[in-house]
């Protein structure tokens, strides 16, 4: 199992707080392994066993759990002392109704409770309005660059291990395949059939699944790029699919949901608030890209755009695009000391590419941080106060 440092001490500063501990991310990008890492560690810090639950609802044996009343029971029945239990239970989401289960188990003393769910729907609603303010989500995605390295051989360069990346895809489970290139073809169509069709078809009724599919590859084709609802659904239409822009809006709602896209709401700098028309969507894996568009990896510049985007919500949790008068800034992050601009390009060694860069980040009238991040290898440089880094080397930092 490859080490999650990053979430591994998120889960640690919450433990033992009196907060539900919710874990959200896509399917298969290691949440259930993160909870067995956890526990791990709660075991060779010396807690006992029978002080800790684990119950996984995607597993056969536990289908008699998928009633909220069961699970409430079973865990309950597995208390065996007022010291402090442990409980993760895995994908949650299963279990109709399971926020009845999770606010009583809440509001019992000695458990200290993690939960994981593929939906983002997992906090809105019914769960939302019992546990508001009684709970704190751990945003996770699939393997970060460095984790990936972390896992490559011993020896292979960066640049030989970011193709790796961007083509073998970041899913954990993909380390295994890099030898079998139809077994890794196969394992992340199986993902990607598995949400399409338990995360966004069967919750929405979608009879036009024709339609679903190629939305997903319109997506993932054209990351990075403004777009709209109307301006998708006519871009379908002229390739002989027919959805409305309403069904349009619904299915990347659906999409977004499920973690398997997400959205970049545009931010204008000046005024310090976000501007309502066109967005940009971005996938979660380049691996399901490379799948989806006929295992064709091009456009370097976008992925490294898309790349860089995962790792700003993974270290942030969030990222805007950036617009400055009439120009954009590819990302404006909130961070925790102000905000920060990134722009990013697969190289600058051209002055006319270069100088284009610059202009919007020398349009922001601030003393915020200013980055550059490109591939190409060179030393780190100044530009005005904009610092030009080496993306890989700004990916592999903690």
């Amino acid at each position: 199992m490859i080490d999650r440092p990053l979430y591994m001490d998120r889960l640690a500063r919450w433990r033992d707080r009196d907060v539900i501990k919710v874990v959200t991310g896509v399917r298969r990008c290691g949440k259930s392994t993160l909870l067995r890492l956890f526990s791990d560690r709660l075991r060779a810090e010396g807690i006992p066993e029978d002080r800790i639950i684990t119950i996984n609802l995607e597993q056969l044996e536990n289908e008699k759990l998928l009633d909220y009343r069961k699970l409430h029971e079973e865990i309950v029945s597995r208390i065996t002392s007022k010291e402090t239990h442990y409980v993760f239970i895995d994908e949650v989401q299963n279990v109709p109704e399971f926020q009845r289960a999770v606010d009583s188990l809440y509001a019992r003393d000695g458990i200290d409770l993690y939960i994981t769910g593929s939906n983002a729907l997992l906090l809105e609603g019914t769960l939302a309005t019992l546990l508001s303010g009684r709970y704190v989500e751990v945003k996770m995605l699939p393997l970060s660059f460095s984790e990936f390295a972390s896992a490559a051989p011993q020896g292979q360069s960066l640049e030989r291990t970011y193709g790796d990346y961007i083509s073998h895809g970041s899913f954990p489970a993909t380390i295994g395949f890099r030898a079998d290139q139809l077994a890794l073809h196969d394992y992340l169509e199986g993902i990607l059939n598995t949400v399409l069709f338990k995360d966004v078809a069967q919750k929405l009724n979608v009879s036009n699944t024709i339609a679903l599919d190629a939305l997903v590859s319109f997506v993932y084709d054209n990351i990075g790029n403004l777009t709209s609802a109307k301006g998708i659904s006519g871009a379908l239409k002229t390739s002989g699919v027919r959805i409305s822009p309403n069904t349009v809006s619904e299915y990347l709602s659906a999409l977004v949901n499920s973690f398997v896209a997400y959205r970049a709401k545009r931010f204008d700098i000046k005024g310090k608030r976000l501007l309502k028309l066109q967005e940009k969507y971005y996938g979660v894996d380049m691996g399901l890209r490379r799948m989806l568009l006929s295992n064709q990896v091009r456009d370097r510049g976008r992925i490294l755009e898309n790349v860089v985007f995962l790792e700003l919500q993974r270290r942030f949790g969030t990222a805007y695009v950036g617009q400055v008068s009439s120009r954009e800034v590819d990302f404006v992050v909130p961070a925790p000391d102000g905000l920060r601009y990134y722009q990013v390009a697969e190289t600058v060694r051209d002055d006319a590419t270069l100088g284009r860069e610059l202009e919007s980040l020398r349009a922001i009238r601030d003393n915020n941080p200013k980055f550059l991040l490109t591939l190409d290898d060179e030393a780190p440089v100044l530009h005005d106060g904009i610092k030009q880094v080496n993306a890989l080397e700004w990916l592999m930092e903690e």
